[in-house]
């Protein structure tokens, strides 16, 4: 996996988004353990934004060299805190014998082929009580030239997320978020055919589009939404919930 380049540009352009960054912070803050793993870490942005210094350690993975290099530098220079590590690869490259008390894929799980066999390992490097936070683009029929562009090999709903977690986690927290992002992924998807959004285009969503879906996702009881946020919990040793 050293081999792996990342070939898109959306990270950089999403890093801006701090209004969205803000809402998924306050919606999964409260999870967050002392031992975290994030795979797919990119850039550094979600470890920038719920990283605050208190945890053990921070372990950043990451299967491009180049966003590894962006990470260890801005902890180098303190951007990051120092609490924060890097690796090189996947998830299956973290020593089995390794284990956290919360994992991360923020808009990361799409873009894995085979996502079953890969939360059975991520899984497995779990403390019990520990949290698994999942942050995916929701509804297959959203799917858009976006999608493909990005390599995202689907996007999800809640009962598919379900249907690929492992037997020892129970769920702690299912919702779809931004109701009004789903419109405008709708136009995108339908009209607009966009195969890649503009820095113009993100800022809009995120001062216009996400303060009213922040709104507007609890009076519609987070039954709509432009993305799927799940956190799982596992079971102890005698397969019953922390």
């Amino acid at each position: 996996m050293t081999n792996f380049s990342y070939s898109g540009t959306e990270l950089d352009a999403f890093s801006l988004a701090s209004n969205w960054r803000s809402y998924f912070r306050k919606i999964v803050g409260g999870y967050i353990g002392q031992d975290v793993l994030e795979v797919g870490a990119g850039i550094g942005s979600t470890t920038k934004m719920l990283c605050d210094g208190t945890q053990n350690r921070w372990l950043c993975v990451e299967p491009d060299r180049q966003l590894i290099e962006k990470i260890k530098g801005n902890i180098e220079t303190s951007g990051l805190p120092k609490c924060c590590s890097t690796q090189i690869g996947t998830s299956g490259d973290v020593p089995q014998d390794e284990r956290f008390d919360t994992v991360f894929y923020v808009d990361v799980l799409e873009h894995i082929e085979d996502d079953r066999s890969e939360l059975e390992t991520v899984v497995g490097l779990m403390r019990p009580g520990g949290h698994l936070i999942i942050l995916s683009p929701a509804h297959q029929g959203l799917y858009s030239a976006l999608d493909a562009k990005v390599g995202h090999f689907r996007r999800y709903t809640k009962a598919s997320l379900l249907e690929i977690m492992p037997e020892n986690m129970h769920t702690a927290k299912l919702m779809y978020v931004d109701s009004l992002g789903a419109i405008a992924s709708a136009a995108n998807r339908y009209v607009l055919k966009s195969g890649s959004p503009t820095k113009k285009q993100i800022l809009f969503w995120d001062k216009m589009v996400i303060p009213f879906s922040r709104l507007l996702d609890p009076v519609l009881g987070y039954k709509v939404g432009k993305s799927v946020v799940g956190v799982w919990q596992k079971n102890d040793t005698n397969g019953k919930p922390e």
